[in-house]
Order: structure tokens, then sequence, then C-alpha cells
């Protein structure tokens, strides 16, 4: 029974310092100006961003073009994010899009023959 109390007070102690150690991770948040015109660059965007080491919530304003990004700065950047957004055919800010990835976009998700 002893034994069974102490391995009891180790997996408690364990949880709660792993639990502390998550807690302290800082997170921010980013606002990156898209090229993105439409629901579908909507979806393509937050998915892609998304599966994004450290990405912690992703969502992309259509209206405003804006994608705000919440992210463990432990684990990622700044400049990998807009890297990332760029890789998917959409410029990041100042960063252009991926010419091979911008060339697989749907038309509609082009910049220049995009519908709003």
């Amino acid at each position: 029974m002893r034994a069974l109390k102490v391995l009891f007070t180790a997996f408690t102690l364990l949880f709660f310092g792993m639990n502390a150690q998550a807690q302290g991770k800082k997170t921010e948040t980013i606002k990156i100006k898209t090229s993105a015109v439409c629901d579908m660059c909507k979806t393509t965007i937050e998915k892609g961003i998304a599966y994004e080491k450290g990405v912690q919530n992703v969502n992309l304003d259509v209206a405003s073009q804006m994608l705000t990004v919440n992210y463990r700065a432990d684990k990622t950047n700044v400049e990998t994010l807009r890297q990332a957004v760029t890789k998917l055919g959409y410029d990041a800010d100042e960063a252009a899009a991926d010419a091979k990835a911008y060339n697989r976009l749907d038309d509609c998700c082009k910049k220049d023959k995009g519908v709003h």
C-alpha cells in the first residue's frame, strides 16, 4: 500500500511539473497581409498554416486579406510563417508568392483574376 502511495505521489508531481512547464511556453500573435481573394483561399491558407510547427491558432479575414496566427515562439518565428504563406502561393506582407505555387492555384484564387 505504501508503494502505491509513493507511486501516486510521483505521478502527481510529474504531471504538475509538466503542466507548469507547458504553461511557461510563450505564445505570440502575428498579422500577415496576404493576397487572398476568396473563401477557397481562406481554406487553403488556414489549413496549410495550421500544420506548421508551433502554430496554435490561425484565422484569415478575406475582406481585409489579413491572416492572424497565434504561435509558440519556441517552435517557429515570423519569417518561417511568412515563408509558409508564400509556399502556398500567396503574398505575405512584402514577400511575393512562390511562382510555381501561385500558378497551381485555381483561377478564383489568383490576385489578378480573383472573384470577390
